[in-house]
């Protein structure tokens, strides 16, 4: 835990907590000096003989301990680090632990302790004569606890928690190395990489990005007081790829919420155009492919996406588990039938996902697996597969099936929603281009 001392509560400054305070007593020792300036014998004689009286000698034990002057009322401020908890963070703030024991169950009775997280800030007040006589705590995003001593050997606890707001903001950025960059530099947090893939991930290949793309963002921001808690949902999203453009406008339906295009056409398809995010395709579908391992040309019928064993693998649409178990130069696989016709596999999963099974429903999105090396495969990657009544289809080039566009009041409702922030998407500010990326890459 990072450790501040404030000393003097009016000054309002904060400077590093010291240790330990000690008072250092300097030693004089008074030095005649005899000078020959041309005086007088009388007075050499005298000086003389002062330089030849015994000085009496003082022990070092018959020293008086010095005294060291008293603090003022001061505060000591810690902020919250990985691995604290309350009771260590009371503790190192002075308090004893009968003290913390006391506290802790207090601050338990009003909070959810779980909250505590680093960059939390916990302030001891102390008294002139040096005692605690108040600690505060500020929880981000939730409020403040205020402790102060009641002379019964505890302490009173009150809280102030602060309002959660939300307050819909306009966001624009263009791309030049990467998605995430893209929002860093437009002063955002990585959350919005997420929900914007989501809401353009059947339209868009962000495996393919270009360096000047550009989108703008309608999103609601939630706060609590002045500290930023996340983001809401994406209200209204215009994404320029490639030279094309792309709009999303979110809308409430008595089947749930969704996006759609500005003419009411829904943007979610009926497959996903990968099965995972954040990795890169390291093999494509083929015909005759040169096998890595068996050192011969064979066809390739899916697609590879390189990533990290472990990262979750998802279904690319609605459907029911058919098989799910190790098989060979598969691996670990899992295939699943989503129509009559089409099934999508899955292959080279390090594990399945809990509750995997032949008969399972499973829906768009939903993790099956987890990427790994099982069977044949020279490295951790998915091999994911289509096919129609037992015809390999490329993955890359599977036209999805969109479901039906809004109509009646629904269609009416969507488009004032459109006309009201439409203007919003128009008149993002535009941040400066991030630093050029000297070679192109998957930007995700």
């Amino acid at each position: 835990m990072k450790k501040l001392l404030a000393i003097g509560d009016r000054l309002g400054g904060y400077v590093r907590r010291p240790r330990a305070y000690f008072a250092v007593l300097p030693i004089v020792v008074p030095l005649l000096l005899v000078v020959t300036n041309g005086a007088g014998p009388a007075q050499q004689s005298v000086r003389a003989s002062a330089l030849t009286t015994p000085v009496p000698r003082v022990r070092y034990d018959q020293l008086a301990a010095p005294t060291p002057d008293s603090l003022p009322q001061h505060s000591v401020i810690l902020t919250v680090e990985d691995g604290d908890t309350l009771d260590s963070i009371l503790v190192a703030g002075g308090l004893t632990r009968g003290e913390s024991a006391i506290l802790n169950n207090e601050f338990g009775k009003v909070l959810d302790l779980r909250r505590l997280r680093p960059g939390n800030i916990v302030r001891f007040h102390h008294a002139p004569e040096g005692a605690i006589d108040s600690v505060e705590m500020k929880v981000i995003g939730w409020g403040e606890l205020d402790a102060v001593r009641n002379g019964r050997g505890g302490f009173d606890v009150s809280q102030r928690q602060v309002q959660v707001t939300e307050v819909e903001t306009a966001v624009a950025a263009r791309i030049d190395s990467s998605l995430y960059e893209a929002l860093r530099q437009a002063g955002e947090g990585p959350q919005l990489v997420q929900q914007l893939v989501d809401v353009f991930q059947w339209d868009i290949d962000f495996f393919a990005l270009q360096r000047g793309d550009s989108f703008s963002v309608i999103v609601k921001k939630r706060f609590g007081g002045s500290d930023i808690l996340g983001y809401g949902p994406i209200v209204a999203a215009r994404f320029t790829h490639n030279g094309q453009t792309y709009e999303a406008f979110r809308q409430e339906t008595s089947s749930g919420a969704g996006y759609y295009a500005r003419s009411g056409t829904p943007l979610r398809k009926q497959f996903l155009r990968a099965p995972l995010q954040f990795t890169r395709i390291t093999s494509g579908f083929s015909k005759s492919r040169f096998h890595p391992i068996l050192h011969a040309f064979r066809p390739h019928h899916g697609v590879d996406y390189g990533a990290p064993t472990g990262t979750p693998v998802m279904t690319t649409a609605d459907g029911v588990v058919v098989e799910a178990r190790y098989k060979g130069g598969e691996g670990n696989f899992v295939r699943i039938r989503h129509s009559s016709r089409i099934e999508t596999s899955y292959l080279h999963l390090s594990r399945f996902a809990k509750g995997m099974r032949p008969g399972k429903k499973v829906v768009q999105g939903e993790v099956i697996g987890y990427v790994g090396a099982t069977g044949l495969a020279t490295g951790p990657h998915l091999d994911y597969r289509v096919s129609d009544n037992g015809t390999w289809l490329n993955p890359l080039q599977l036209k999805s099936i969109t479901p039906d566009p809004l109509r009646g009041a629904s269609l009416e409702q969507f488009r004032l929603s459109v006309g009201r922030v439409s203007p919003k998407l128009d008149s993002a500010p535009m941040p400066q281009v991030a630093e050029v990326s000297a070679r192109r890459r998957a930007l995700f």
